[in-house]
């Protein structure tokens, strides 16, 4: 019932997943969404995204933003980061992933889409047969309100969560504690 709404992997953060791990089992690109996953809605890039990008490309990876934001927003995050984008790209349509693997040069199975939202960037991922990864949604300690779609995911999750078939279909692809906490300090 719940199928085309769920991940491959689910996770904290973009911050605790093996970039490496992903490589080695076949990923040649890395399609990002912008806001709630690399950082909070509207917000500029910080030092520890700048840095995972830098790492990312180190270990022979592609990367790509694919959001919905405007290209004015997309620049401005994107100040101190190479990597190709597609904005106003109106995610969960298939049209713009499907351009996504086109511009990176790769094929469904190389490709590995990373986003916060379950009814878009997992939607959209899950209509075109690409692989994905559910990245809980960044959320500023006094934010109270995170808007239904948020609850309705959490009842999806809880479903996720006991459905062996469908969870963690990609394997083992996180970072150890340590790791993961060098990784965030850039």
């Amino acid at each position: 019932m719940f199928r085309r709404f769920y991940p491959y992997a689910y996770t904290r953060s973009v911050f605790s997943i093996d970039y490496a791990k992903l490589r080695d089992k076949g990923f040649r690109a890395v399609i990002f969404d912008i806001d709630n996953t690399l950082v909070h809605h509207g917000d500029n890039s910080t030092p520890q995204v700048d840095a995972l990008f830098r790492n990312i490309h180190k270990i022979g990876l592609k990367t790509l933003l694919l959001t919905n934001n405007d290209e004015e927003r997309v620049q401005r995050f994107i100040k101190n980061i190479d990597t190709l984008y597609i904005c106003d790209a109106e995610k969960p349509q298939p049209a713009a992933y499907l351009k996504a693997l086109k511009m990176l040069g790769v094929g469904k199975e190389e490709a590995v889409c990373i986003g916060d939202q379950m009814f878009i960037d997992i939607v959209g991922a899950n209509r075109c047969g690409i692989p994905n990864i559910l990245v809980h949604f960044i959320q500023l300690p006094n934010e109270k309100h995170i808007g239904k779609k948020r609850y309705i995911e959490k009842v999806i999750l809880w479903f996720y969560r006991r459905n062996k078939k469908y969870r963690s279909r990609l394997g083992d692809i996180y970072i150890k504690k340590e790791d993961k906490n060098a990784l965030e300090q850039g």
